[in-house]
């Protein structure tokens, strides 16, 4: 006070009482901390410090399943496809089965070339061509050194290729060297392999008009519809096929969406070895398609870990074998991901397990009569081998 003059300053009440004391370090770093959160509620704090780190946490454990669940806000289906009915009866003549799809009848059937992408399906592969042997003319295969992922692989074909001596005199056999260029998109290395099948097939003696089936080991097409394009004239020159879908075994029925295997008149120059939508017709109620069908828990692990969506194993707990036995057995997704599709409800309506199915209906003839052997494919009969 000066010539009755009084200056007062008014200070802050709590960065003037606790930041300008003269303290320990550990003190003053906490005086300077309560000074830096003056001026925020509790309400904010909890914002800042409890509420962001959890939803960063959640969007990095669910958020692939926000994105698929979100899917028909950012993309559209794809255009629908033509569904040709499929009309079949054991006791219906060939003439009558091909003029009820509105095509004639040939005076001999068109040779029928497979040609399959080989890994480690040892079992499907047999039950494959069990079901197709007595109309394919050339059985054709290929396997890798290497997996879609840049991995080492034993050439397992090569190795039991003793298991398969009732095709051998139909068998065309191919064995390709991977690139092995770790990081790449595994779609580039499948697409490799693809353009060798080409090759191959041509070595197999591929001809203008013969008929070949493009799909994966585990699309199944059944062997009365191979029998049924072979004999008849004017089909269109390009079919996918609709396979009914089942995952793990034929106990789990998903839906019948799967729709990649196809079936081509074979075009010199033209035709290409190819796993995606060439056509906009299907043809209804084809075969199989049973994905992760496999006898051993390794076999699992094997094929998450080298197929071209590895990208999907985004945890290591993924690959634990007791996981993936409990999985199977509930009819769960090995990735724990939503369902891939376009609409909201489609979407709920296939979340959660899928449903068993006790029906062994309409299956590959040679797994019913191999029942024991292939017990692991049928209903109820979830448990694997771990070897």
């Amino acid at each position: 006070m000066t010539d009755g003059y009084y200056s007062s300053k008014k200070t802050d009440d709590i960065c003037e009482d606790v930041c300008g004391q003269q303290a320990s370090r550990v003190g003053l770093t906490m005086s300077r901390l309560r000074c830096m959160l003056r001026g925020f509620d509790l309400k904010t704090l909890f914002f800042v410090f409890v509420f962001i780190p959890v939803f960063i946490f959640g969007i990095y454990l669910h958020g692939q399943k926000i994105s698929y669940f979100l899917r028909p806000l950012w993309e559209s289906p794809p255009k629908p496809f033509i569904k040709i009915p499929h009309y079949y009866h054991e006791n219906v003549t060939m003439e009558r089965l091909c003029k009820l799809h509105g095509w004639g009848i040939r005076e001999s059937p068109r040779r029928v070339f497979d040609a399959v992408l080989f890994s480690t399906e040892e079992d499907i592969l047999t039950i494959r061509w069990k079901e197709l042997y007595p109309f394919i003319t050339q059985f054709v295969l290929l396997e890798s050194n290497s997996t879609f992922t840049g991995l080492p692989k034993p050439l397992f074909f090569a190795s039991n290729r003793h298991k398969f001596k009732f095709v051998e005199p139909r068998l065309t056999y191919g064995m390709i060297g991977g690139r092995f260029k770790k990081g790449e998109n595994p779609f580039v290395e499948e697409a490799y392999q693809r353009v060798a099948l080409d090759q191959l097939l041509r070595i197999a003696g591929i001809e203008d008009d013969d008929l070949l089936i493009m799909s994966d080991v585990d699309e199944i097409p059944s062997a009365h519809t191979i029998n049924l394009l072979r004999w008849c004239d004017d089909i269109p020159p390009i079919l996918h096929l609709q396979l009914r879908n089942y995952l793990y075994s034929f106990e789990y029925y998903v839906d019948n969406n799967s729709w990649r295997a196809s079936v081509h008149q074979y075009k010199s120059g033209k035709t290409r070895y190819a796993h995606y939508r060439q056509t906009d017709l299907l043809f209804s109620d084809a075969g199989w398609h049973c994905s992760f069908c496999f006898r051993y828990i390794r076999d699992f692990i094997f094929k998450m870990k080298a197929y071209s969506h590895y990208d999907r194993v985004r945890f290591s707990h993924y690959l634990n074998p007791k996981r993936i036995q409990d999985v199977i057995c509930k009819g769960a997704d090995l990735f724990d991901m939503l369902p891939e599709e376009y609409t909201f409800k489609e979407i709920i309506g296939k979340m959660g397990p899928v449903p068993h199915s006790y029906s062994a209906v309409h299956l590959p003839a040679y797994l019913l009569n191999n029942s024991e052997k292939y017990k692991y494919l049928l209903p109820g009969n979830c448990r694997r081998e771990g070897g």
